[in-house]
């Protein structure tokens, strides 16, 4: 039975330069390097740190094995309060998730070594590139969870791959594994798994060497990405606070036997006919 004690937070995101390189590896395996708050929080401040600290010049972002990672862990992200305060700490939350990303200011390399699930994947993209492993596969499941797209995905994803797009954001729930995102544009580069932090290493310094400055992907700036990443921050805590969202949750942390969370999924399904008005 898995051990539900946390690890210590310095524990949480592993950090080694080498060569300008700082590699980031989020590092809680048993519960697939998922982003509770605990990770979140560790993530937002070791980006923050690397962004001015002088021996960091790039940035490698990973996983340790078997998973890159598997997404927010919702039900222990959320906790009981006025509706109306908890639609605007989910914006809110969600919102600076991403800026941390988008205003990181030096090159940064996502290495997804394995499985990337909903906000992992939206925020690899996030970066300068991606470059995957033989084992990784991508999955953002939100047409199947009834949510709209985050992470800038509802336009960003259309101009990295097409009309695929609609295939992995929507209710065909597409799951491209590393040699499929390579193929289609999603990720940049593709790596055997053993050879897959060696190489992100090299692309990494080959950037140092160049003199490679932040960029963004598909061809969009900072303040594009920003924006959309508000505007979909607003539509993302609105689906979280709508009926069938809500009892799916309940539904699904119940069947886990996570009772805590599931009723309080439950009481606001219950109470959302009185408290929705008032949104």
């Amino acid at each position: 039975m898995p051990n539900d004690t946390p690890p210590d937070a310095d524990s949480l995101l592993l950090w080694s330069t080498e060569r300008g390189v700082t590699t980031l590896t989020m590092n809680n395996p048993r519960r697939l390097n998922g982003w509770t708050m605990e990770m979140m929080a560790a993530l937002k401040a070791g980006l923050k740190k690397a962004a001015s600290d002088e021996a960091t010049q790039a940035v490698i972002l990973t996983g340790s094995d078997p998973y890159y990672c598997a997404g927010v862990n919702l039900g222990a992200s959320l906790k009981l309060t006025h509706p109306a305060r908890l639609h605007q700490m989910i914006r809110q939350h969600n919102q600076s998730l991403f800026d941390a990303f988008l205003n990181f200011p030096k090159p940064i390399l996502a290495a997804v070594n394995g499985p990337a699930i909903g906000a992992a994947v939206t925020s690899a993209t996030l970066c300068d590139a991606i470059i995957a492993s033989e084992r990784a596969t991508f999955n953002t499941p939100f047409g199947k969870l009834g949510v709209p797209p985050e992470g800038c995905s509802s336009v960003l994803f259309e101009k990295l791959v097409g009309v695929q797009a609609q295939r992995i954001l929507g209710q065909e729930g597409w799951k491209p594994t590393g040699q499929e995102a390579l193929d289609i544009g999603l990720a940049d580069h593709l790596s055997p798994h053993e050879q897959l932090m060696g190489r992100a290493q090299a692309i990494a310094e080959s950037w140092i060497e160049k003199g490679r400055t932040r960029s963004y992907r598909g061809g969009m700036s900072q303040e594009e990405l920003k924006r959309i990443n508000a505007q979909e921050s607003v539509a993302v805590a609105t689906a979280f606070l709508s009926p069938p969202f809500l009892i799916g949750q309940f539904q699904f942390l119940w069947s886990k036997g996570k009772r805590g969370p599931a009723m309080m999924f439950l009481m606001l399904r219950v109470t959302q006919p009185i408290w929705g008005l008032m949104l």
